[in-house]
C-alpha cells in the first residue's frame, strides 16, 4: 500500500451495538490497521454515531491535530452527513473523512464466517485509510437561487404543492397538459374518510389557487425546453400550441399523476356489455342518486374482479408486476357507497389478496357488515367472464371453500384496475427524469430521499412516483414543497464538490466524455487556442462515467482521483496477516 508520509489519520471502528461486532472481530481490525504509518490513533466504540462518542472524536481530532479520519460503521447513506458535520465542528475539512461500510457490506453479508468477515473488514478499512491519506481539502459549491418554482401537473398533488409554496412566499408557475386542472379525482364521488366528493375537493383547491397573486396557472401547456441548473433553471413552455413563454425558476416539482390501466380486449370479459373498470364505476356512482342504473337497467348484482393489470407475474407480456395498493381500498369503498345508495344490491368480491391496510380496514369491515361476499381465487385460475342471454356470468374457484367452483350471474362486472405510469416521453426527454423499473419516476431512496431525484432541484410528487392514495399523494407533495422551500428561501444552496475535473494539459477534445455524460455537464471550450472539455460543476453529479472513456486520462473525480482509486485497490489486494 502506498505510504503517505506526514499524514495524521484517526480510525474509528463501530460495534454498532452488536450489528457489526457479532460477526466482525472489531478489536482485531483495530490491531491490524493500527500499524499503518499514517494512522496515529485507532478507537473502537459501541455506537460511533452517539453524541458522546462524537464529542470524544472532536476532542481527539483537535488534540492530536488529525488531518483525516476514517469511520468504519454502517452505510454512508445513514450517517455520512452526521460525521461530516462532526468533522466540521472539530475544524477538519469534511471531505478528508471517509466512511467505510463494514455493516451492510461486511458483517450482515457474511454472518456465516466471522474470520472471513473480519479479514474483509480489515481490507475495507485499509482501503479507506489509503483514500483518506491522499485526500485534499475541498470546498462546497455555492449557487444563488431564484425564489420561484415550477409545478408540472395540476392534479391534487400539484395543486397542494403550489398552495404550500405560495404560503411560504415562493412564486409558483403551474402548467397542466389538459384543458382543465383537477386530474383524475375531479370525476370521482365520495372520498374516504371525510365523505367529500372528489369534485368538491378539486374545486376548492382550484379556487384557492386562482385567488393567489403569486401563482400563475397555465392550462393546455407543456414544457418544451430546460437549461441551467438547480437554483436557476431556464424553462420554456408552450401554451395552447401557439404561445411560448420563458420562465426562470429555482426548483421544479413534477406531479403529473397516473393513468388507469385499460384492460386488453377480452381480458376478464372487457368490452362485453356491462364489464367496466373501477374508474368508470366510480363515475357511475358519482352520477347516481336515488336509483342505481346502468344504461337504463336496474343494477341488482355487482361482481368485482381484483388485480386486473397488477401483480401479473404469470404474464410475460405485462410489465405491471407491482401492486397498485389503492385498488383494494377503492373497490371496497365503492362497495360501501353502493350499499349506502341501494342496500338491496348483491355484491361479490373476487380477489387474490386483500390489502385494505391501516385505517382502510374499517371499510372492509363495513362492506362485510353490509353483506358483501368475498371469494378468493388463485393467480393461475382467474375468474372467467361470459355473456349469456344478455346477462353476464362469472365462474370462479374459491380457495376459501376448498376450490369449489361458484357461478355468479351479475348485472355488472367491475374490473378493479390499478395505476400505470402516464405517457410522458416528451417531458422525460426535456427534464432527463429518471424512470424506475415499474415505469414511474424514480426517487433517490424510498426512505431517506423519497421525493428527490438524481437531478438537483428536481422533485417528484403524487402518483407520478408510484401508486398512491389521495392522502399519500398530498403527503408527498408537501414533502416536495418543503424540499423546494429549503433550497430557495435562504437565497443560496451549497452543492457537493465531488465532481469531475478536466486536466487542460492532457485533454485534446475527442467528445467521448460529452457523449457519455447523462446530465449535460460537459462543454467544449477553447483555452489558449486549444479545444478542450470543461465540466460544469453545478450540473455534474460526480458519477464518473466520463472518466474511463477518456483516452488521455484527462478526467478525474474530486475525492476519488485515479491515484486514490489505485491506492484503494492496492490496499484491498494486500494479504491479511
Amino acid at each position: 500500500m502506498m505510504e503517505m508520509p506526514g499524514r495524521k489519520l484517526g480510525v474509528y471502528i463501530c460495534h454498532c451495538g452488536g450489528n457489526i461486532s457479532d460477526y466482525v472481530n472489531v478489536e482485531r481490525v483495530a490491531d491490524v490497521v493500527e500499524g499503518d504509518p499514517s494512522v496515529v490513533t485507532v478507537k473502537t466504540n459501541i455506537f460511533t454515531c452517539s453524541d458522546a462518542t462524537q464529542q470524544d472524536m472532536i476532542a481527539e481530532i483537535q488534540e492530536k491535530k488529525l488531518d483525516g479520519i476514517v469511520i468504519a460503521s454502517c452505510s454512508p447513506k445513514l450517517h455520512l452527513n452526521t460525521f461530516r458535520a462532526m468533522a466540521e465542528r472539530a475544524g477538519l475539512n469534511p471531505y478528508q473523512y471517509t466512511q467505510v461500510n463494514i455493516r451492510e457490506q461486511c458483517s450482515w453479508a457474511h454472518t456465516h464466517s466471522k474470520d472471513a468477515a473480519t479479514d474483509k473488514a480489515i481490507k475495507l478499512v485499509r482501503a479507506g485509510i489509503a483514500r483518506t491519506g491522499l485526500s485534499m481539502p475541498l470546498k462546497r459549491l455555492r449557487v444563488e437561487t431564484t425564489p420561484a418554482a415550477l409545478v408540472i401537473g395540476a392534479g391534487v398533488a400539484g395543486l397542494r404543492a403550489a398552495l404550500a409554496l405560495s404560503d411560504m412566499g415562493i412564486s409558483v408557475h403551474m402548467i397542466e397538459r389538459a384543458g382543465q386542472p383537477g386530474g383524475m379525482i375531479s370525476k370521482w364521488g365520495k372520498m374516504f374518510p371525510n365523505g367529500k366528493k372528489g369534485s368538491e375537493i378539486i374545486d376548492s383547491l382550484i379556487k384557492k389557487v386562482r385567488e393567489r397573486e403569486n401563482i400563475n396557472l397555465f392550462t393546455d401547456a407543456n414544457i418544451i425546453e430546460k437549461s441551467g441548473n438547480v437554483g436557476k433553471f431556464s424553462v420554456k413552455i408552450s401554451v395552447n400550441s401557439k404561445e411560448t413563454i420563458s420562465l426562470t425558476v429555482g426548483g421544479i416539482i413534477v406531479a403529473t399523476g397516473f393513468e388507469p390501466y385499460i384492460p386488453k380486449d377480452g381480458e376478464f370479459g372487457f368490452r362485453l356489455d356491462g364489464v367496466i373498470t373501477l374508474p368508470e364505476y366510480e363515475e357511475l356512482l358519482a352520477q347516481s342518486s336515488g336509483s342505481f342504473k346502468y344504461k337504463g337497467r336496474d343494477i341488482k348484482t355487482v361482481a368485482y374482479i381484483y388485480c386486473v393489470g397488477s401483480r401479473e407475474h404469470c404474464k410475460e407480456d405485462n410489465p405491471h408486476l407491482y401492486c397498485s395498493r389503492y385498488c383494494c381500498t377503492g373497490a371496497v369503498h365503492a362497495a360501501v357507497c353502493t350499499g349506502d345508495l341501494n342496500p338491496g344490491v348483491h355484491q361479490f368480491h373476487l380477489f387474490r389478496d386483500m390489502r385494505t391496510y391501516g385505517k382502510y380496514e374499517m371499510l372492509y369491515d363495513q362492506a362485510l357488515k353490509q353483506g358483501s361476499i368475498f371469494l378468493r381465487y388463485e393467480e393461475n385460475e382467474p375468474p372467467q367472464v361470459t355473456s349469456e342471454d344478455g346477462r353476464l356470468k362469472v365462474k370462479v374457484k374459491d380457495r376459501l371453500t376448498g376450490g369449489e367452483e361458484i357461478e355468479i350471474k351479475t348485472d355488472l362486472v367491475v374490473l378493479v384496475t390499478g395505476m400505470v405510469p402516464r405517457a410522458n416521453a416528451p417531458l422525460v426527454n426535456v427534464l432527463k427524469l429518471p424512470i424506475g423499473k415499474d415505469g414511474f419516476f424514480n426517487e433517490i431512496h424510498p426512505k431517506l430521499k423519497p421525493v428527490e431525484t438524481v437531478i438537483d432541484g428536481l422533485f417528484i410528487a403524487g402518483a407520478a412516483q408510484g401508486p398512491k392514495t389521495l392522502s399519500e399523494s398530498v403527503a408527498s407533495s408537501m414533502a416536495a414543497s418543503a424540499k423546494v422551500a429549503a433550497l430557495l428561501l435562504k437565497g443560496y444552496i451549497d452543492l457537493e464538490p465531488l465532481v469531475a475535473k478536466v486536466d487542460p494539459d492532457l485533454c485534446t477534445w475527442c467528445g467521448a466524455c460529452e457523449q457519455t455524460c447523462p446530465y449535460g455537464a460537459v462543454q467544449r471550450i477553447t483555452c489558449d487556442g486549444k479545444e478542450i472539455a470543461m465540466i460544469n460543476p453545478v450540473l455534474c453529479k460526480g458519477e464518473g462515467g466520463c472518466v474511463p472513456v477518456c483516452p488521455q486520462q484527462a478526467i478525474g473525480v474530486e475525492g476519488y482521483t485515479n491515484s486514490q482509486v489505485e491506492a484503494m485497490i492496492d490496499a484491498l489486494a494486500m494479504e491479511v496477516a
